[in-house]
């Protein structure tokens, strides 16, 4: 999958966060045939409603309004508002439910906390090598571990993307507390969902947290409210990171590194 693909369905996601300031939470739409979409907001036409849906390209970015599906007000069964994620603490959502296991001389546990440094250089060569933002795999570890390499969540699952050890087992990790094992092994599968959904980064969510086989059964993000909260809870930390991002980039220096630029 190319690095153009990728890059172009997630910086899309940060455009529409500039583009439509007023969206406090994505709607999942439900039609009459079974079909699902996850959409920014909808407007009546009439007897039909119009879905916008996120955007995929940076056409559909740049001209947010043009990317709609527009339906028979009758077709529309349920809409359901994805709220940010704000679960109990008894929730078995990866990210709540992950635990370090306890220090017992093992190698497998024994590992160091990752500076924000080595964290970021890590994701960035993950990334690289999968064609994936760096600041979407870091909005998945955020909600998956914390960035907490012995995470390990009730079902078993291990490290800082959550590995269960069968799927690890099957991506060649041998070690998932390894950094660096871990993180090639969640992004590679990460990858895997992205091209099995066509570069829909909400259904490739959805089945990272699901399963694929839930997604497949329910053409769209599964009716869980875990799984609807951890999509919309990624996407939102993916565009924070962007906007965060853009908003340093666009902060003039201080006045003095101005001028010790301008005499070196």
């Amino acid at each position: 999958m190319s690095f153009r693909i990728h890059c172009r369905a997630f910086y899309a996601l940060a455009a529409l966060a500039i583009a439509c300031p007023h969206l406090h939470a994505a709607q999942n739409v439900t039609l009459r045939n079974g079909s699902e979409f996850l959409c920014t907001h909808q407007e009546p036409a009439g007897d039909r409603v119009r879905l916008y849906l996120y955007p995929t390209s940076q056409a559909e970015a740049a001209q947010p309004d043009a990317n709609y599906l527009e339906v028979s007000v009758s077709s529309v069964v349920r809409v359901e508002i994805v709220p940010d994620p704000v679960l109990p603490a008894e929730s078995v959502t990866p990210a709540r439910a992950a635990k370090p296991l306890p220090q017992s001389g093992n190698t497998s546990t024994s590992v160091a906390p990752l500076t924000p440094a080595e964290m970021h250089q890590l994701l960035t060569r993950a990334g690289k090598e999968h064609n994936i933002d760096a600041d979407l795999l870091a909005s998945v570890v955020h909600a998956e571990s914390g960035g907490n390499p012995r995470a390990v969540s009730r079902a078993g699952a291990r490290g800082l993307m959550q590995l269960m050890p069968a799927t690890a087992a099957n991506l060649g990790v041998q070690n998932s507390f390894a950094p660096d094992q871990n993180v090639a092994g969640g992004t590679q599968y990460l990858d895997q969902l992205l091209t099995r959904y066509h570069d829909n980064l909400a259904l490739a969510l959805a089945a990272y947290n699901a399963g694929p086989e839930a997604v497949d059964r329910y053409h769209g993000i599964p009716p869980y409210a875990e799984t609807r909260a951890y999509v919309a809870g990624i996407i939102r930390e993916f565009n924070r990171r962007k906007l965060a991002a853009r908003t340093l980039a666009a902060t003039p220096p201080p006045a003095s590194a101005v001028q010790t630029a301008s005499i070196r």
